[in-house]
Order: C-alpha cells, then structure tokens, then sequence
C-alpha cells in the first residue's frame, strides 16, 4: 500500500492519485452486504444500520478517548463496514467486531508504544467479552479480509486533495480550506452509513465540493473550484453523483450539529479504567463527549 505523503520527497500527485483509485475498488465494502443491512428490521436479532452507527460513534468515543489520530479512526471504520458486508453477524456480537476492527487499526497506525493492552480497551469499553474471545474474532476478520488491512480510505484521499489544492493557491486562498475542519467534517459522514456505501474518493471530493461552496467567498473560493473541477475531471466523477452526495453531505452535517445528533445516548458514557492505564491516558474520560465538534471555519 503507497501512503499518501507531502513535502519534497513525496511522489508526483499523479502517481500518488493512480495509486490510491487502483487499489480503491479492492478495498469497497460489498454493496450486496451492505444493502442487506439497510433492509434488515430492528428486531434484535439482525444487524442493522442504526446499530452499525452507533458502533461507530463508540469508536469515535474511544479514539478520542486515547487520543488516537484521524487515520486510526478512518481504518477502523474501513475495517468494520467491508467485515460487515461479508459477514452476516448477530448484534450481540457487534462489540467484539467493532472494538476488535478498532483494536487491528491501531496497530496499524500508531505507534508501537501507545498501542493499549488488548484487556484494558476491554476493561475500558466495558465490554464483557475476554481477551481470547477477542483474538478469535481478530482473527475471524483478518482472514475474511484476506489480510488486507491497509485500505484506502476517504481521509488519505482528503488529505491528498486538500495538499494538491493548497499548492496552487496563494497566501490568503489557502485560508478558505480548513483541513483540521475537513477532518471533523469526515468523521461526522464516518458515523452515517449512507456513505457506507459511497467511494472514497468521491466522498472526499463531495466534501472539498461542500466546504468551498459554503464559504460563500468568490474571489478565493473560484480558484479552489478550478483545481477541483479539474480533480473531477481526472477521477471521471460525472456532475451528477457530485451533486447528489454533496447533498448527502450537507443533509449529515445539518444533522450533525442538532442537539439530537450531537448527544445520541441520554447518559455519559462510564468507561472503566485501572490506575495504570489512567496515568498513562493524555485526555481526561470524564470530558469525553460522543461526537467532537466541528471547527470554525479559518476565515
């Protein structure tokens, strides 16, 4: 897998770009799985979409609970919906899946030393499984993945975008593209599973669409167009699909920033930690909200 990298060494954007849509399609969630999903009922004995979402904001909960970083999270979501889209799995078991998803995307993405025990993120979810039920599961997901961890996801794209469209762009144009923003923007799409189902290209395009559209900024944000445009052209996105998930886009992120969306359980979550793993912890557990909140824009 070719990370998408910056600065003066990196490869040329093209060859960068190449390499991320040739491995993009290996990598999507089956649509036929995903498609079961979203017509399950919620009868308790089915997976469904409300229950997936609501794993995913647990994940969410816990990276920011470690303070892992995007990419942590982004793999981990990867992981849970292409699992899920091969996998007919029963809600009880969803815990072990999603922190078992989350616990192989750390490994993967951050460092050696700030890698938790694996029965501490037990202990610390409050999940009653064990630590052997744990590494059954792991290994159930690898090999239902063929050991494929590593995927494209949106947030490389993202990143990748927003790196090609600054360098073109002068001093006070590149004030209009927040990434930190962009960033938070993404994790909020991450929680709905309509974007399940979407490319990840094509949500990190629909999300560069969005935010320039909502800077309501002509003389900076024309320039912004022209290098996306462009972008579109190379990833041969027809206007129309643009169009559509940029509205889905829009309609998450209204929704995102209800009071409803924001607090979707009435009560905090308790998570359970020893006296090691809190000194070892940069971020208090008793200010961890659901959903973090997205950031101002720059300007």
């Amino acid at each position: 897998m070719i990370d998408t990298v910056t600065g003066p060494g990196a490869q040329p954007f093209a060859v960068q770009l190449k390499a991320l849509t040739d491995l993009e399609g290996r990598y999507q969630p089956k649509l036929s799985g995903l498609r079961l999903i979203e017509s399950s009922q919620d009868n308790g004995l089915r997976m469904t979409t409300k229950l997936r979402e609501l794993e995913v904001k647990d994940l969410l909960s816990l990276t920011r609970f470690f303070g892992f970083s995007s990419e942590t999270f982004s793999l981990a979501i990867s992981l849970l919906d292409r699992f899920l889209s091969v996998m007919k799995i029963q809600p009880k078991h969803l815990s072990c899946v999603g922190l078992c998803c989350f616990y192989i995307a750390v490994k993967s993405a951050e460092e050696e030393k700030n890698v938790p025990l694996a029965n501490e993120l037990i202990r610390i979810s409050q999940n009653r499984f064990t630590v052997s039920d744990m590494m059954r599961m792991e290994k159930i997901i690898m090999e239902k993945l063929y050991w494929k961890v590593k995927a494209p996801t949106a947030l490389r794209f993202l990143r990748l975008f927003h790196s090609h469209i600054q360098e073109q762009l002068d001093a006070e144009s590149k004030k209009i593209l927040s990434l930190e923003r962009l960033e938070a923007q993404l994790k909020a799409c991450h929680c709905s599973f309509v974007f399940s189902k979407i490319k990840p290209s094509m949500l990190a395009m629909a999300l560069l669409c969005y935010e320039a559209q909502e800077q309501h900024d002509p003389e900076h944000t024309e320039k912004i167009q022209e290098v996306l445009n462009s972008l579109q052209q190379q990833l041969n996105i027809r206007d129309g699909d643009l169009i559509c998930v940029r509205e889905l886009v829009g309609k998450c992120l209204v929704e995102y920033a209800t009071t409803r969306c924001s607090r979707p359980n009435g009560q905090r979550l308790r998570w359970t930690i020893s006296g090691r793993t809190a000194r070892q912890l940069k971020h208090s557990y008793y200010k961890i909200t659901h959903l973090p909140t997205i950031p101002e824009s720059a300007c």
